[in-house]
């Protein structure tokens, strides 16, 4: 077994995005164009009206991670509710759709934040039917490790022992949310022909493969060869504003030619140029342009939360109680199951 090393080391700066919105950017920018097959990368931090009005997207899939607050979305296609902190969207653009995405006011006045991924689509599948699949937090299995210093969110891979196989991006996803506690050791294995990157959300202590450290805000890109990392939160005080919590994410490489114009993505840049025209036009995966008419882009209202976008909270606890008993109910199946010996067999 092979360590896969750190390539490179990108800081994310602060940015204005979208409708007064805030991001920190560090794929697609000067510095890392793209990581096939990621295109983009967006810590964000909106609130009140400030989001990401209806625009469009053609050609690849969005990942959204709420971290705070709540966000809203619709599209053109008639799909539309709220994604609570832990929570997930996959989305696959394809042919083209024309979406709203704009926090939900907190009461405490604190803003919504979130991370937002662009991923490539093969150019064969560019023009698939858009769809969503939501992932709710207690549907994402959870592993500890390293004397409970180690928390993992398996979002979408395997990780030390757990998997989660969903089909939430035609694109092969491997998605994992670490929490590292003063201390805390790792190791994660990863797939060969995945491109993989990590990103740090708080801790200024981790030290990836035993040498490189890697802060706040910065995101470490690996090369292609090795089959895990390591990582340690080299603090000493068990605090929690010491505790190390960072992304890592790889994603199948495609091996084609990025052909990127904003939000849209084609296989050469006439597909770029048509993508502009049936925009324009409605036409071509974009014809519900031509009646759709947005509910939240001037911002999200109770009523709307109560009613069009289902993000009622009490029965959104309900569908988490009833989740976690059907779990608990089939461990308890399993558990009762016989155990056949071989003189059984």
């Amino acid at each position: 077994m092979s360590l896969r090393t750190v390539a490179k080391i990108v800081t994310a700066h602060e940015q204005a995005e979208g409708a007064g919105a805030r991001v920190r950017r560090s794929i697609g920018i000067m510095n890392q164009r793209n990581f096939d097959p990621f295109l983009m990368f967006d810590h964000f931090s909106s609130s009140g009206t400030n989001g990401f009005p209806e625009h469009p997207h053609r050609g690849q899939e969005t990942i959204t991670l709420v971290l705070n607050g709540s966000i809203a979305h619709e599209d053109f296609t008639g799909s539309k509710g709220i994604l609570y902190p832990g929570d997930l969207q996959f989305m696959t653009a394809g042919k083209g759709v024309v979406h709203s995405e704009m926090p939900v006011p907190n009461p405490d006045g604190s803003p919504t934040i979130g991370l937002q991924l662009w991923v490539d689509l093969p150019n064969n599948m560019k023009g698939v039917k858009p769809r969503y699949r939501d992932l709710r937090e207690w549907e994402i299995p959870e592993v500890v490790t390293d004397n409970g210093k180690v928390t993992i969110k398996v979002i979408s891979g395997k990780s030390h022992g757990v998997e989660s196989v969903k089909e939430l991006a035609y694109t092969p996803i491997n998605y994992y949310y670490y929490k590292v506690r003063a201390g805390g050791e790792f190791k994660q294995e990863l797939q060969k022909g995945y491109n993989y990157w990590l990103y740090v959300l708080q801790g200024n202590q981790f030290v990836l493969n035993g040498d490189t450290k890697v802060g706040q805000y910065q995101n470490a890109f690996f090369n292609e060869e090795g089959d895990h990392i390591t990582g340690k939160n080299a603090a000493t005080k068990d605090t929690d504003a010491n505790e190390v919590q960072f992304i890592l994410v790889g994603g199948k490489k495609l091996n084609q030619e990025v052909v990127q114009y904003g939000p849209f993505v084609a296989a050469n840049r006439e597909g770029i140029q048509k993508a502009f025209m049936d925009y324009q036009y409605g036409r071509n995966g974009f014809e519900n342009i031509k009646t759709w008419r947005t509910l939240i882009s001037g911002g999200v209202t109770p009523e709307m939360i109560e009613g069009p976008l289902n993000g009622n909270l009490e029965k959104r606890a309900a569908k988490k109680r009833a989740f976690l008993e059907k779990q608990e109910q089939k461990k308890v199946a399993a558990a009762a199951e016989p155990v056949l010996v071989k003189d059984e067999l």
